[in-house]
């Protein structure tokens, strides 16, 4: 009679550890592969300016970055931009002013959202290598 009953209770046990056990698996199996994407992005550095505009000057030090999602158009080009820089402290590296853009480079990845097209594409970053126009101070 004990037999029967510790045959019943191990039957149901198991069923009922499976029934927790998978979902916690899956789980567990999705955490560590969005873990895995975001040390490949932070790898790469995309993840600090990822969907922004990057400033960047000639040397390819960042001036500003800009939130893709706030642009109502990119700049292109031989366009003149005012920028905050770091601000007007003396430990600036770059001051706020006037800003000619040299180049733009575009970074597109796979869209990943659901629903996505196939081959379809988004803009993820873009960087915008700029030479300063405002004028140096020489101490004479």
């Amino acid at each position: 009679m004990t037999h029967h009953w510790i045959a019943l209770i191990a039957q149901y046990s198991s069923v009922v550890g499976f029934m927790i056990g998978l979902p916690i698996m899956a789980g567990t199996y999705y955490e560590s592969v969005k873990a895995r994407r975001e040390l490949r992005r932070a790898r790469e550095g995309t993840l600090h300016s990822l969907n922004c505009l990057e400033f960047v000057a000639g040397d390819g030090t960042c001036i500003n970055l800009v939130p893709l999602e706030t642009l109502h158009s990119l700049p292109r080009e031989g366009d003149v931009l005012l920028l905050p820089g770091d601000g007007v402290s003396a430990a600036s590296v770059f001051l706020p002013g006037a800003y000619l853009v040299e180049s733009i480079e575009h970074f597109y990845t796979p869209a990943e959202r659901k629903g996505a097209r196939p081959h379809e594409a988004r803009l993820t970053k873009a960087v915008a290598r700029v030479t300063s126009l405002n004028p140096t101070l020489t101490a004479e």
